[in-house]
């Protein structure tokens, strides 16, 4: 009370009252809170492909879009750290692409001249990568997006999503604008930072997986490589070998090391599990399969807590039979693009790379499923506390394997069944990239204590919240990532914090109606 005392002109009977009133109405709004966060309870989470913010909202109105960007963030540099004349597209050799015009240093839209490139066109998938993605947001500059990438100026390209179907239910509730991937970088490790906060441990990977960086922690670049002027960026360590770090920590793409995998089983070991040795052929190398994780899960908080859970998959059942074919099979599921297959991609499935959901156990029949089960408990009102789900390649989004109408009306479509379903009342839905798929974006991520850390965050991603719940034709720019994602099923369901989750991150309730 002193401190009220020394206001000056204020009676301590005026305080008395002052203190009343704002300790009641930080109360009413605590109260609000637990209201709207008891009015909720199911959460879905969708969790598309590739995207960063600007790529597919950044012309949104009254978002912090492509508009705001400064001219340091919107003009790329080469190498050197000279703006680039002009940007190019590169090809898989490398070289400028004939097929695409040469552009302005400067943000450009996909969909309108001079590149063309409709919705519903597979474009070019630019490099997203756990130490490419750094390098590229130049510490918060994000004016090396074109020089770290294998496709050049493609990187800076957007669209008019106003058509889209998943625009207009931004429009009808609540988009995210200052929404950041979790991680650095690429799928793999983005889906295992919203599972767990947490970057898998690899401390025994070969050689061959182990990332060479310069004495500035920065990718070795050969000897030679070119000018983004001329051809794309040449690092001395391949894909694979950019999977784990120097210290033992996996962060881009490895393989699960249970089906389905992009390592098929062992000839002499059991068909559930991939090759703990690896999957090589003369045209391809998936290295060794990370070895199972122990680290603490959403899954097994909300497990402890007797509340019901599961990640929905599409295109799981197929794939997991398809990967349990023999070594020399020809599979049509993983990795490939036959007709009708739903593209599984392995990488995007954290808990089959956790021992607590081995195949035989029991947490892994019980949890983990199709995406044809998601479909089915929306209509049945049986979805549980918290579902994930995650959509079949073909339905994701990503750039080079899918295009983003299909994805678009995919998600719409679950939307739409879920608007109508009988759990709607008590529904929040998340809607939400894993990562920015190596395009541009000019918001800096936040970093220190508290907002950042070795991990990320990374660049800015799309995020809409959807439910009767939420505030109707609302812009949220509070900061968030995709940590907020657990921290506020951690609260909604009174669970301890998961150790990763970034404390200064916001918890989603901002998005929510008094």
């Amino acid at each position: 009370m002193n401190r009220f005392l020394a206001l000056p002109g204020v009676s301590l009977g005026a305080c008395v009252v002052f203190f009343a009133i704002l300790t009641g109405t930080a109360a009413h709004a605590a109260a609000d809170t637990g209201t709207a966060l008891q009015r909720i309870q199911n959460v879905v989470v969708i969790y598309a492909e590739n995207h960063s913010f600007d790529n597919l909202y950044g012309l949104f109105p009254g978002a912090n879009g492509i508009a705001s960007a400064t001219a340091q963030q919107r003009t790329q540099l080469d190498h050197d750290g000279k703006p680039l004349a002009e940007l190019l597209v590169f090809g898989r050799d490398g070289k400028p692409d004939a097929r695409y015009p040469r552009l302005p240093n400067a943000p450009f839209r996909i969909d309108n001249a001079p590149v063309n490139r409709a919705p519903t066109s597979i474009v070019p998938s630019p490099t997203h990568d756990f130490f490419f993605h750094q390098e590229q947001i130049n510490g918060g500059a994000n004016n090396l997006f074109a020089a770290m990438s294998a496709v050049g100026g493609w990187t800076m390209g957007h669209y008019d999503g106003s058509s889209s179907k998943l625009w207009q239910w931004a429009r009808e509730y609540t988009l995210a604008d200052n929404f950041f991937q979790a991680a650095f970088g690429g799928s793999y490790l983005n889906h295992q930072w919203l599972i767990c906060a947490c970057t898998p441990r690899y401390t025994e990977a070969p050689a061959s997986m182990r990332v060479q960086l310069d004495a500035a922690g920065k990718l070795a670049k050969r000897p030679g490589s070119p000018s983004a002027s001329v051809a794309a960026v040449q690092v001395v360590s391949n894909s694979l070998g950019r999977s784990v770090t120097p210290d033992g920590w996996s962060v881009n793409t490895t393989q699960p090391p249970y089906q389905p995998s992009g390592i098929p089983p062992a000839a002499d070991g059991p068909a559930t599990h991939a090759n703990p040795r690896g999957f090589r052929t003369a045209f391809f190398d998936a290295g060794e399969p990370t070895p199972p994780q122990t680290a603490t899960t959403i899954g097994d908080m909300l497990s402890a807590k007797g509340v019901s859970w599961a990640w929905y998959a599409g295109g799981w059942n197929a794939a997991l039979s398809d990967g349990m074919q023999a070594p020399d099979a020809k599979r049509k599921i993983i990795y490939e693009r036959a007709e009708n297959s739903p593209n599984f991609q392995p990488h995007h499935q954290p808990f089959n790379y956790f021992a607590r959901y081995a195949p035989g156990t029991p947490d892994r029949a019980l949890h983990l499923k199709d995406g044809d089960d998601f479909v089915a408990d929306i209509v049945a009102g049986k979805l549980p506390a918290v579902s994930f789900y995650k959509p079949a390649g073909r339905d994701s989004q990503h750039p080079s394997y899918t295009d983003i109408v299909s994805g678009d009306a995919h998600m719409a479509g679950l939307l739409e069944q879920l608007r109508a379903g009988p759990q709607w009342k008590n529904l929040l839905v998340i809607v939400t990239y894993d990562e920015n798929g190596g395009y541009w974006d000019h918001v800096p991520p936040p970093q220190g204590s508290g907002w950042g850390d070795r991990w990320g965050p990374g660049s800015r991603i799309p995020a809409l919240l959807i439910g009767p719940h939420v505030k109707r034709g609302f812009i949220d720019s509070t900061p968030y990532d995709t940590t907020s994602i657990l921290k506020f099923i951690s609260k909604r369901f009174d669970l301890p914090p998961l150790p990763g989750v970034r404390a200064k991150m916001g918890d989603l309730t901002p998005a929510l109606l008094p």
